[in-house]
């Protein structure tokens, strides 16, 4: 599959290396049963990106990654992750495609059945699980660990660094033309769960270049272990920018807009991973009359939080979009 980014600036497909690990543009669908009759509700399901094992939002970011692993020459990817990480089983996945071992260094959160299917899954995916149980001595012990293995190339949590922020510029622009043919209407709003950035900081910038800047970004915080605001999004995303240029890419400046992106919190509950009432509904809900498979750590919180702010009217007349960030097959 081509990409849409070297379509658009072809002086980057020397310099910028991708694997195709997906499988097209994600499909668009009106979610007319979840939506009440003045606000059309609608989803973009990153669940369907990915030829593999796994889809979502994190094939996207690695796409990038591991490229520009295999170009450096690295033998072991580690990266970072909870209990319960899609981001640490995705990796594992992809990269033993490629011939890349996985060493996972894993925080604690909340034990339930999801994160103890999850475990048992990284377990199967031959990856190294380094259990670091908190923030401070995962800091801590990342040096060690990349001192344990040969050639190691690191990952931060999720994916969210300026290389794999491409991955979700990319997705604006895949977004841009399915509004332009007419696929679905240009959204008012896009929600979406904010677990390390990386989704909506790349999402923010590939918006901007492919001209939907009039759309906003409600990015749903579910991880309070992170800085999340938006100065700290905003210089990701500049970040990002910044490489496509340094890469060749002939780029207006960054203006990220405070409007283009509105951040709420409200939704996380105790913190990350803990479980919240209304994410259960949300997750209930959107199977039962969707038919639409959440998870509750990111896309059950993200979906309460639509729900409510399009039944309280935050969000106007819409329409809005939802992000389906959530990618086991």
């Amino acid at each position: 599959m081509t990409s849409v980014l070297h379509a658009r600036f072809p002086e980057l497909t020397g310099s910028l290396p991708r694997l195709p690990l997906g499988s097209g543009h994600t499909p668009v669908r009106a979610l007319t049963h979840l939506s009440p009759a003045s606000v059309p509700i609608w989803v973009k399901d990153e669940g369907a990106y990915g030829d593999g094992g796994w889809g979502g939002n994190k094939v996207r970011k690695l796409e990038w990654l591991l490229a520009d692993a295999l170009r450096r020459e690295r033998r072991t990817v580690l990266t970072v992750g909870g209990l319960g990480t899609n981001w640490g089983l995705a990796t594992a996945c992809y990269a033993r495609e490629y011939g890349l071992h996985t060493a996972l260094a894993l925080v604690d959160q909340p034990a339930d059945d999801h994160v103890r299917v999850q475990l048992r899954r990284l377990a199967e995916s031959g990856a190294s699980l380094h259990f670091t149980h908190t923030k401070t001595r995962t800091i801590a012990a990342v040096p060690l660990l990349l001192a344990c293995y040969r050639r190691p190339y690191l990952i931060p949590p999720g994916g969210s660094n300026p290389l794999g922020l491409l991955g979700y510029v990319e997705a604006a622009f895949e977004l841009a033309d399915q509004v332009r043919t007419g696929a679905l209407p240009e959204p008012t709003h896009i929600v979406v769960p904010v677990g390390s950035g990386g989704t909506v900081a790349g999402l923010w910038l590939g918006l901007e270049l492919a001209g939907l800047t009039d759309v906003t970004i409600v990015a749903v915080v579910v991880n309070d272990t992170l800085r999340l605001d938006r100065p700290a999004l905003r210089r990701l995303a500049r970040r990002s920018a910044s490489l496509l240029t340094h890469r060749g890419a002939q780029l207006p400046a960054a203006v990220l807009a405070d409007r283009q992106l509105l951040i709420t919190t409200e939704w996380m509950g105790a913190g990350y991973g803990h479980p919240t009432p209304a994410a259960t509904s949300a997750v209930t809900t959107a199977r039962h009359r969707a038919g639409l498979e959440l998870e509750p750590v990111y896309t059950g919180k993200a979906m309460a939080a639509l729900l409510y702010m399009v039944g309280a009217g935050q969000l106007g007349t819409g329409p809005v979009l939802f992000l389906n960030t959530h990618g086991p097959r």
